[in-house]
């Protein structure tokens, strides 16, 4: 949803497709590497990047961490029930938590999903019944533990990068 007087972004075409792609499976790419697979000039390439990021297509590059070997072997999805037009505030205080990795408005019996990755039970114990149970606004909470995560196929356009059927 765009705020007032915010103009809408720009569409994507194929080379933003292309640039996606080699992002999401490298974010460490120099430009010039980026140009180069793309067959674009390297200030091209920088002013898609550029454009890309000012629109907020692109909001950051990072590292893709593993959490069990990074000590977070805990992973658990906590669904929360929330007191009606308190979205705003408890998404905020969420967001300030350790361990919590996404956060999720949903349309279903359940008002906001977290995904969250701890180091054992006793942290995540004291996260969802210490800390995100204190917020003002949750009335309750239903945490369900993850045995395995497995990543999925992704984005059309990094399923391109790879060779693979979209």
């Amino acid at each position: 949803m765009r705020e007032a007087g915010q103009t809408a972004p720009r569409e994507i075409d194929d080379v933003d497709r292309h640039i996606l792609g080699e992002l999401a499976a490298d974010a460490r790419l120099s430009v010039r590497s980026l140009a180069e697979r793309l067959h674009l000039s390297r200030a091209g390439a920088y002013a898609r990047l550029q454009r890309l990021t000012a629109d907020g297509v692109i909001e950051g590059f990072s590292a893709r961490i593993d959490p069990p070997k990074a000590g977070l072997a805990t992973t658990a999805y906590i669904a929360l029930n929330i007191e009606q037009n308190t979205w705003r505030t408890v998404s905020a205080a969420l967001a300030q938590l350790d361990y919590i990795d996404t956060i999720a408005l949903l349309g279903s019996e359940f008002d906001v999903l977290v995904q969250a990755h701890a180091p054992d039970n006793q942290a995540l114990r004291t996260l969802v019944l210490e800390r995100i149970q204190a917020i003002p606004g949750v009335l309750g909470t239903r945490t369900w533990l993850a045995f395995e995560e497995i990543s999925g196929a992704g984005t059309p356009w990094a399923r391109e990068q790879l060779g693979l059927p979209s």
